[in-house]
This record gives structure tokens, sequence and C-alpha cells, in this order.
């Protein structure tokens, strides 16, 4: 690999540079200006066009090239995949020496594993991985789960091919951006290491290593797959639940002993981990700590293994953590109205996550989270349900909860969400005519061939036995007749030959809407190319703005920085979305000011603002209003669009295309 010209320089900093601009290039389906660049990597457009000419000439020898387009930007060619996957490969090894390590927690295997399959030439066979990373085949098998869930969410697969193996398949764009992601990720994995000098506290190095060996080879050796914020859990509560221990301190026992959890595997392995600690620290653990280091290993596949209800959760979960979880369950609901109060493994997963994090805090630990910027930007709307969450654990307990908790927390509310929006099923609608059955059902089938499982017709009726029908299991009538009467249920007026335009207002009920980024932006409130140097500045000039119209109370600013102060609001893509903890307006806006210069904003750079500003007491769906943003956002072509428009017209122009 010729990578003279980068070498040659002799500085680390520079090639770390040019690889974020690979990265980002590979991470983007379409041109990247060098203004774009020079923001993101803090250096003027003058000295990313030079980076760019030093990583080109490096990638020619490496089966690739960046592609220059007057007056649209830099784009990245692959001309021969093989080549540039060993430059790829020969990176990973040089920067992070990951083919002398074997990977040794789940999360620690999928990413090698997914690292291996994306970079890899041709089939890899399971043998072979198995004999590689010295684990069993059926861990292998447990891990590439996982890997295949990940490679979902990119929109990639794995074939299967008989006595070849496994390679990984999709589109070029999508195994770029994977690769983009799992190359470059210098986050390094939550590792046992962050603890140990916390953790000295209570017990000595030596021994903490040895237990979190016992934890990770008992784990390995019984195929349990956990991630490695659950092991951690597991790790500090046994550290913990020693040192409370030797001072006399008694545990609290259930009120009953849950049988189920006895009798499944993980128990025998708890029994296996508690045993091997007893010897390594010299103390005798209560039986109550084998079911609870059980507790830990089931996890949420408790829930779906023993069929348990939210009472026997009640009596699985000691009282407090009990309390404590559905006092944050409660006010989330109160606050964001997301429907997810109920969900019986988010109790669990919340409920298991907060005993040993409370133990953190008693403790005075400071835990990392490596996510926590992918968080931010892809569950803003968990994350703030996070925020709300970490407001009652601060009431309750007298702590200061970091962002890197609530991001923790914000992921089981993510799942929570995502196992919301699988369960709402599909649209449900009721076919109404005149012309006799054999033109509903014609309606009824061209429906069906169009939506397929999206809609399910519940029925078909005519005009005259409306009277008869209750709604209660209809979303909306689909009617070839005009319908004067007053229904609980929209109707929507089609011609019974179903027209592209008829399809298309029933499409609108059956995929649901979001609400369109228009309905909250006021020509007024957009402010374009400001010479701003501060967040303080922006936020003071929003907010004036925003009181002499008399549309936000008087403590609206400091309401800003509360929540600013909690986490900052700056997302990545020189992208910021200040609001307040809690909705404070008549009704939901957007207040936009982009700025002739990027700045510092919680050590991210931001020269895209937009303020906002939530209705009270409003029932609205608000997941909508964050995804839309969060697509508004995410889009690095429209974000560098928007900030360079100069007028009102040009700016919706740019949102509109």
């Amino acid at each position: 690999m010729d990578e003279g010209k980068v070498e040659g320089k002799g500085d680390d900093e520079l090639n770390s540079r040019l690889m974020q601009i690979l990265r980002e290039l590979m991470a983007s389906e379409t041109p990247l200006t060098s203004e774009y660049l020079a923001n993101i990597i803090q250096v003027t457009s003058r000295t990313v066009r030079e980076d760019i000419k030093s990583l080109d000439q490096s990638l020619r020898s490496n089966g690739a090239k960046i592609h220059s387009i007057r007056g649209t930007g830099y784009q990245l060619v692959i001309e021969n995949d093989q080549l540039f996957r060993s430059f790829l490969q020969d990176f990973i090894q040089k920067e992070k020496g990951e083919e002398l390590v074997t990977p040794d927690s789940p999360e620690a295997r999928v990413k090698y594993l997914i690292r291996r399959f994306l970079l890899a030439e041709g089939y890899l066979k399971l043998d072979d991985l198995c004999d590689e990373m010295h684990i069993s085949k059926s861990t292998i098998q447990n891990d590439l789960r996982q890997v295949k869930k990940v490679f979902d969410n990119y929109g990639i697969y794995l074939e299967k091919r008989p006595n070849y193996g496994l390679k990984v398949k999709g589109s070029e764009v999508k195994l770029r951006f994977a690769l983009a992601e799992y190359v470059f990720d210098r986050s390094e994995s939550v590792a046992k290491d962050i603890w140990q000098d916390q953790l000295t506290s209570l017990a000595a190095k030596d021994n903490l290593t040895a237990i979190w060996k016992v934890i990770i080879d008992e784990i390995k050796e019984n195929g349990i797959t956990l991630s490695d914020i659950a092991i951690n859990n597991l790790f500090i509560h046994i550290a913990i639940a020693y040192k409370r221990i030797q001072s006399g301190h008694r545990v609290s026992m259930y009120k009953k002993e849950l049988n189920e959890i006895i009798d499944q595997k993980e128990y025998q392995v708890a029994k296996d981990i508690v045993k091997q600690t007893e010897v390594l620290l010299g103390v005798t653990f209560p039986q109550v700590e084998i079911a609870y280091i059980a507790l830990h290993l089931l996890g949420t596949k408790m829930i779906t293994q023993t069929n348990m209800t939210e009472n026997d959760i009640e009596q699985a979960l000691e009282n407090d953590i009990y309390n404590l979880t559905t006092r944050c369950l409660d006010f989330i609901e109160e606050k964001l109205h997301l429907g997810i109060r109920h969900d019986r493994e988010l109790i669990i997963g919340l409920g298991l996550h907060l005993k040993p994090a409370i133990n953190r805090y008693k403790y005075g630990m400071n835990i990392r989270n490596p996510m926590i910027d992918d968080i931010k930007a892809n569950y803003p709307l968990a994350f703030e349900a996070g925020i709300v969450a970490g407001m009652v654990l601060e009431d309750s307990m007298n702590v200061t909860i970091d962002e890197n908790e609530i991001g923790y927390i914000a992921l089981h509310i993510g799942a929570a969400m995502e196992r919301r929006k699988i369960q709402t099923g599909p649209k449900r609608c009721m076919i109404v005519c005149a012309s006799g059955l054999g033109s509903a059902q014609l309606l009824k089938y061209k429906l069906k061939s169009k939506f397929g499982d999206k809609l399910d017709v519940v029925g078909t009726t005519e005009y005259y036995k409306l009277q008869q029908i209750t709604f209660e299991q209809v979303d909306f009538v689909i009617s070839s007749v005009p319908i004067r009467e007053h229904l609980p249920v929209p109707i929507i007026e089609v011609n019974t030959i179903l027209g592209d335009r008829d399809l298309s207002k029933v499409e609108s009920f059956v995929v649901e809407q979001t609400q369109s980024v228009f309905e909250y932006i006021k020509k007024d409130l957009i402010f374009l190319n400001q010479s701003f140097q501060t967040r303080d500045d922006i936020l003071i000039f929003l907010v004036d703005e925003l009181k002499k119209r008399k549309l936000v109370p008087d403590n609206y600013l400091s309401l800003i920085y509360e929540r600013e102060s909690i986490a900052p609001t700056a997302y990545g893509n020189l992208v910021a979305i200040p609001h307040p903890v809690t909705a404070q307006t008549d009704h939901t806006f957007l207040t936009i000011c982009t700025l002739e210069k990027s700045i510092d904003w919680a050590e991210n750079r931001v020269q895209f603002v937009c303020l906002l500003n939530v209705e009270k007491d409003s029932q609205e769906d608000l997941q909508h209003m964050y995804e839309m943003l969060g697509n508004m956002v995410d889009n690095k072509v429209l974000v560098q669009k928007l900030i360079k428009c100069t007028s009102y017209h040009e700016f919706i122009n740019a949102l509109i295309e």
C-alpha cells in the first residue's frame, strides 16, 4: 500500500484528518463541498483541498479516487473493491492493532464479525471464524443474530452458500455506508478498565480482573448474549455486593421466591459465577444474590420466556427500584405521551439498569457512554424522555445525572418506542359502495394489491346500511358515493375504478403521515446568515425575538439553559436544536437561525440553529415532529444548502426540493 504522501508529512493529526475526510465521503451518497468538510473538521477550505489532493494520491494506488465535480463538490469513486477493502483492513490494523486482539465480550465479537464480513473479499466459513475467535459454534450463531440485525439496519444481508460459507450482500452505497460506520468508529467499547480505578476502593484490582474474567468465561461458555452495559452492570453489582456484605449489610430479601428464575439455565450460570467469586474474595453471598445475578443474565429475555405479568415484575424487582422505575415511566408519559408506560420489557430492562446505576451514583462513579452522539442524533425523542427520567432520579435521590447515563436510559426507551411502532399493526377500513357487491369487491382487491399488509379491509357495505355499523374497529371509511351523515371516523371519497389520485388519498391514511415541516415554519421567525460568534448571543437574540411577539414566557431563556446544562443540544452535522425541558408555548413552531461562520457549541461545530418550541399540554404526536426534524438535520446536503440561503424564498425552495 503506497501511502507515501500520507506518511511523508510525518503528522498524526493530518493522518486522522485524512481518514475523517475519507469517512465523510464514504458515508455520503452525494458529493460534499470543501466548505462542508472544512466545517466538520475545523480547518479552512484551502486546507481541505490540500488534504483531498494527498488523500486522492494515496487512494489511487489502492483501488479508489476522489472525483471533483465543479460547483458541486467531491465524491469517492471505488474502482477496485478488493484493493480498497485491503487498504481499509490495513488502516484498522495500523490504527487499532485489532488483528492481535481476540474480542472478549458479545458486543466486541459482534463488532469484530461485522468488520470481518464487510472487509472480506470472498465467503467466510463459520468453522474458520470459530477457530480465529476461539469461540464455540453456538456462541457464533448467537453473535450472528446480532450481526444480521445490524446489517438489517443498513439494508444489507448475509448470503449463505453451501460449502462456501457467508458473504455480505447489498447495494454498493449501503455497503460503503456500513463500512464508514464500522471501520472508522473510534469510540471504544465500554471496557472494564473504565471501572477499574473507581472500583478499587471496593476490592483489589487483581480480584476485580479475576471477577471480570469469571463473568466473561461463564457467559461465553453458556452462550448467553449480553450487551457491554449489561456485563458492566453485573460486574459493578458483584463488586458493590461484596463491599456491602463485608461491611455487614444485609441484602434485602424478595417478597417471594421466583420459581421462574430458579428454573432458568441462567440461574445455574449465576450460581457458578457466585461460587467462583466467593473463592476469589473469601466471602459468602446470600442466596438472594444468586437470583439477582440470574436476573441480570436473563434481562428482558425473562419476559418472553416466563410470561411474566407486570405484577410478577413488581415481585421480582425490589420495592424501591420498582417504584422508581414506574415513577420515571409515569412522568415520561405525562410529559411526552409516548404510549410505552406498560411495556413489560421496558419495566424490567430499566429496573435492572437502575439498581447498579443507583449504586454508581452513591459511590460517585461516572459512567462513559461511547454511543452518546449516535443516541442523540438517531433517537432524539428517546433522549428527551431520558432527560425526563433523569429529572425524576435527581429529585428522588438528590444526585446529578449526566448525559452519559441519560443516553443509556434513552436506549431502553428507544427500544420500547420501536416495539410500539411494530405493534400498531395495519390500518383498518370499511368500504361503502352504491353499485352492488361486485364493485365493492373490485375496490377491495385493488386496495389489497396496492397496500398489502398495511391495510386491513374489515368489510364492505351498501350506503343504506351505514346506520347499522359500529365503527369501533375501523380507522376510516372508503366510499364511492358521497356520504352526508357525520361518521365517527374520516371518510375518503374515491371513484369505483381507483385512479392514482384516489390511491394517494388513501395512502395518506394508510401510511402514517408526518405533518409537513412547513406547518411549523413562519416567515418572520427565520433569521439567515447572522454574524453571531457564540451560543449565548444566538439564544439571547432568538428568545428576544419571540418575547417581542409575546410567544414565550419571561423565563424562557433560563429554561433553555436548564436543558443545555443537562446535555448540549448540538447533534452533529453543524446543527443544534435548543429547547426547554418541558413544553411552554401556545402552539408548536420552529425558530431558525443560520450563521455566516460555524461556532463552537459544547465541543461541536454549529452553523444551523433550530429553536424548537412545543405546545404545552398538547396530545400531539411529538414523535413525528422529532422524526421530521431528524430527517432534516441528518441530510448533510440539505443542511449545506440551507446554510447558504440568503432569503426566505430560497430557504423554502431548498426544503421543498
